[in-house]
């Protein structure tokens, strides 16, 4: 079985995949400091938990956007799995990145290029509603064409009570009505994020699916798509687990035999 490690800017997921299908998920608070042992008493009780021994994880593949976390992942990996970890991106991808700084692309987002080109044929923009929201292009060969990087809607809301003293903060939740006027304080912020976001969501792959020139899929992942996707029609379908689904075809194609 495959223990899949996506070590993002906010969370580390730890997922349980054994032929491309995920049986775990747990998550964690991304924390540079947290040693391969805490990691480790904390995994392995949730492993546990779910009826499995820690010998059941034959193989151990880490993506990561957070390069102070990579060392003590690599160590839970050897020391209490005796498995050399893939490290995403170490030692190249198995797509093309047709930008212009390919090394600067985040791995998270290679990897839902890959696992979205593989799922979905033809053009496709992969939204990942994450610490930042991004919207990546990949063509119907599969290459990485490039993309947008835009503040997530935690940071802009995070933004806002921080700088602006008198402003509560308010949950992140759509507005009761389709009233864009605010009567309130806070039913003025809940349409400022909400529908604001939905607007900048609507407006940017607007404008990308003109640039592409052809006909195109939206793909959307991230905890917060399934709230965006109540009052939009931008997208076409939503892959809840794309980053994980993209390690573990990142590690097959790696690992096996050509």
């Amino acid at each position: 079985m495959l223990l899949a490690i996506d070590a993002g800017n906010t969370n580390v997921v730890f997922a349980l995949v054994e032929g491309g299908s995920i049986r775990a998920r747990w998550r964690i608070a991304t924390d540079p400091r947290r040693t391969g042992d805490e990691y480790a008493v904390w995994l392995h009780q949730l492993l546990q938990l779910e009826g499995y021994d820690r010998s059941a994880v034959e193989a151990v593949v880490i993506g990561t956007v957070v390069p102070r976390a990579l060392h003590n992942l690599q160590v839970l990996a050897t020391k209490y799995f005796n498995v050399t970890p893939l490290v995403a991106g170490a030692e190249g991808w198995t797509v093309t990145l047709d930008v212009d700084e390919p090394a600067s692309v985040g791995a998270d987002r290679v990897l839902n290029v890959i696992a979205a080109h593989e799922r979905h044929k033809g053009d496709l923009i992969v939204i990942d509603f994450g610490t930042a929201t991004t919207f990546d292009v990949v063509d119907y060969s599969g290459a990485y064409k490039g993309g947008i990087i835009a503040p997530g809607i935690n940071l802009s809301l995070d933004a806002l009570v921080v700088a602006a003293a008198k402003l509560p903060r308010v949950a992140i939740e759509a507005p009761e009505g389709r009233s864009v006027i605010g009567r309130n304080t806070e039913d003025q912020m809940h349409i400022g994020i909400y529908w604001g976001y939905v607007a900048m969501i609507e407006g940017l792959v607007a404008r990308m699916k003109a640039e592409i020139g052809r006909p195109v899929q939206v793909i959307a992942t991230g905890g917060l798509a399934t709230l965006f996707d109540r009052h939009s029609t931008v997208f076409d379908v939503i892959e809840p687990d794309l980053t994980i689904q993209g390690l573990s075809l990142l590690h097959d194609r790696t690992t096996s035999p050509r």
